[in-house]
């Protein structure tokens, strides 16, 4: 069984199923369902759903969930 990561797309539709946007992998995300990045296990979706992002901004550093992962889900196909 396979699992892909799905979100809601940032410009939206009025056709449910021509808002989503599927991870392609490289923090990339794609409209087409076909170049979709998958995972053999649930758990591994989830690792990459799970990145952190690391940045310094005055000598300050955060450490945060984008939110383009945090407003995804994992899917099993």
């Amino acid at each position: 069984m396979a699992y892909h990561i799905k979100k809601t797309s940032v410009l939206g539709s009025a056709v449910p199923t021509e808002g989503a946007e599927y991870y392609a992998g490289d923090n990339n995300w794609t409209n087409e369902y076909d170049k979709r990045k998958t995972y053999a296990t649930e758990s591994a979706a989830n690792v990459d759903k799970q990145k952190t992002v690391t940045r310094t901004i005055g000598g300050k550093t955060y450490t945060y969930v984008p939110s383009w992962f945090k407003n995804s889900t994992v899917v099993k196909e």
